[in-house]
C-alpha cells in the first residue's frame, strides 16, 4: 500500500528561507480529529543528577539505570521486522529531558554530503528515529516533534494540528543530538538532549506523565517499499500524526 498522503504547505529552514512545500510522507501527512487518548502504551523516563551532553554512545551512567522499551512493529501494528528493532530510554533532569535509541538495521539511507550543522527539512524521506513529545497532555493537538538520522542530520518542528500549515519548522528548541554507527553490528545510536524552556516547561515534577510516541523511518525507495515502525501503533496506519494514540511518559525518581 502506498502509504502517501495529501500534504500541508510548510516552511523550509534548510538555508534558512521561507518556501511553499507539500509534505507527502506518512510522517508529515495531517489528520485533524482530535478526541480522547486511547493508548495505554507506557514508558518510563528515570531522574538524573545532572546534566550530561550527549554523544551517541551512552557514556553516562545515567543510561544504565534506566529503563528500555522496544519495537518492531510497523506503524499499524499489522507486521513487524526484527532486523530494525529499536529500543528507546528516557532521562530527565531539571533542565532537561533526554533520549536515546538504539536501532537495528540492513542498509542505511542518508543524504550524503551535506552539511549535518544546518536544519534538514524532509529528513523523514530517510532514515530517522523520531520522539513526538506532548508535555501538556490536555492540549492533545499540540506538541513538538525531534528527529535525529544515523549520520546526526536533524529537524525539529512545532506541531499545532489546528493550524494551516501544522508543522512548524521555523521553532527551534536548541536540543543537542549525537549519533555513531556500529556498522560491524548494523545497529546505529542516538542521544538527544531537549531543553525544557524550550517547550515553555519549568519544571517537571516526579510522578507525572506526559504524552510521547516513537517512531522510525527506514529503507529505501517510495514509501511503500520504506518501513515506518511505531511505538504506541495507529490502527488507521495512514500517518504518524495522530496525538490520540501518543502513549505516556512516566517520571520516575
Amino acid at each position: 500500500m502506498n502509504r502517501r498522503g495529501l500534504g500541508a504547505a510548510a516552511f523550509s529552514t534548510v538555508a534558512a528561507m521561507i518556501l511553499p512545500l507539500w509534505a507527502t510522507s506518512p510522517e508529515q501527512s495531517p489528520v485533524h480529529a482530535d478526541g480522547t487518548y486511547s493508548s495505554n502504551t507506557k514508558a518510563e523516563a528515570k531522574r538524573a543528577a545532572t546534566d550530561f551532553i550527549p554523544d551517541g554512545g551512552f557514556s553516562n551512567g545515567a543510561w544504565k539505570t534506566t529503563n528500555w522499551v522496544d519495537f518492531d512493529y510497523d506503524l499499524a501494528g499489522r507486521s513487524n521486522y526484527p532486523g530494525n528493532l529499536t529500543s528507546v530510554a528516557a532521562v530527565w533532569t531539571d533542565d532537561s529531558i533526554y533520549f536515546g535509541f538504539r536501532c537495528r538495521y540492513d542498509s542505511l539511507n542518508m543524504f550524503e554530503g551535506e552539511d549535518i550543522s544546518k536544519e534538514r527539512w524532509e529528513l523523514w524521506n530517510r532514515d530517522v528515529a523520531e520522539v513526538f513529545l506532548n508535555p501538556q497532555p490536555e492540549r492533545m493537538s499540540h506538541y513538538y516533534e525531534f528527529e535525529v538520522a544515523p549520520n546526526n542530520q536533524w529537524i525539529d518542528l512545532e506541531i499545532e494540528k489546528k493550524n494551516e500549515p501544522f508543522n512548524d519548522a521555523s521553532w527551534n528548541s536548541g536540543f543537542q543530538h549525537a549519533t555513531r554507527i556500529d556498522k560491524e553490528n548494523h545497529v546505529w545510536t542516538a542521544e538527544m538532549r531537549i531543553p525544557l524552556r524550550s517547550m515553555k516547561v519549568q519544571n517537571i515534577q516526579q510522578g507525572s506523565a506526559w504524552r510521547v510516541n516513537f517512531f522510525r523511518a527506514a529503507g529505501h525507495g517510495a514509501d511503500n517499499q520504506r518501513m515506518f515502525l511505531a511505538w504506541s501503533t495507529i490502527p488507521k496506519g495512514q500517518t504518524f500524526h495522530v496525538p490520540s494514540r501518543f502513549g505516556v511518559l512516566h517520571f520516575a525518581k
